[in-house]
């Protein structure tokens, strides 16, 4: 199973306690890549989250299965998450993108793979 860029964790990883680390790490073995036209039925159903690239999806994860609800909600007034708009799943629809994806039950986190 491919795993989110270990580049894109250094940051955040310097912050965590011990027993962090560990639910960080199988967090991370959960993401994959996965093709936009794979989740479409979870889209349809409004269970998929877009994660910008400007935050680590991990975190984004992390917080969430905490139920980080001022953090969360601070993403969601800055637009750094949000449900996928039809116009975005258009756009991503139209590229055959590729998405990296991590479930927060009942949600599915999503974001653009990018080069680190």
């Amino acid at each position: 199973m491919a795993r989110h860029p270990r580049c894109c964790l250094t940051a955040y990883m310097t912050t965590l306690q011990p027993h962090d680390e560990i639910t960080q790490t199988k967090v991370n073995l959960e993401t994959a890549p996965i093709a936009w036209k794979e989740l479409l039925r979870f889209f349809a159903g409004g269970l998929v989250i877009a994660v910008s690239t400007q935050l680590d999806l991990v975190e984004v994860a992390l917080q969430m299965s905490q139920d980080n609800k001022t953090q969360i909600e601070q993403w969601l007034s800055e637009g750094k998450i949000a449900k996928v708009s039809d116009e975005l799943a258009k756009e991503w629809m139209d590229a055959d993108a590729m998405l990296w994806a991590v479930v927060v039950k009942p949600w599915i986190l999503v974001q653009l793979r990018t080069a680190c």
